[in-house]
């Protein structure tokens, strides 16, 4: 029998003009759902190399200089069977939000924090319900 072990998520963190950048995801994995950019950690990766790397497959926007590790959230996933520890990074970037991989994300929205729209896949519930708030040091 294989032993089921977590998986390691990255999300990135992106504020211009006061906003946060969340997409709405498509596809099985939290269907309808809006998340901050990100995606999976591949083997071998550095976390740093890893969401620069998701931030320009999914928006096509570069993240320059280093990003800044903020938070993870441990996301048990009972229904679909899934268990990720996600990693946050505050993420600068260059470019506008373009829809990169549309079996994925169908819309890109800067929102205030205060307002997401709903609903919110899981791990951003969670990251909201540890009390994080990223306009907060």
């Amino acid at each position: 029998m294989e032993r089921k072990l977590p998986k390691v998520g990255v999300a990135a963190i992106i504020i211009r003009d006061g906003k946060v950048l969340v997409g709405r995801r498509v596809g099985a994995h939290g269907h309808g759902t809006w998340s901050f950019p990100g995606g999976h950690l591949e083997f071998g990766e550095e976390a740093e190399q890893g969401i620069a790397r998701e931030v320009k497959e999914g928006t096509g926007m570069d993240v320059v200089g280093a990003p800044e590790w903020r938070a993870y959230t441990n996301d048990i996933f009972r229904e679909e069977g899934k268990h990720y520890v996600t990693l946050y990074f505050a993420c600068d970037v260059v470019g506008e939000p373009k829809i990169m991989e549309p079996d994925c994300t169908d819309e890109w929205r800067w929102s205030d924090w205060n307002s997401l729209p709903q609903p919110l896949f899981l791990p951003l519930r969670n990251l909201i319900q540890q009390g994080f708030n990223p306009f907060e040091e």
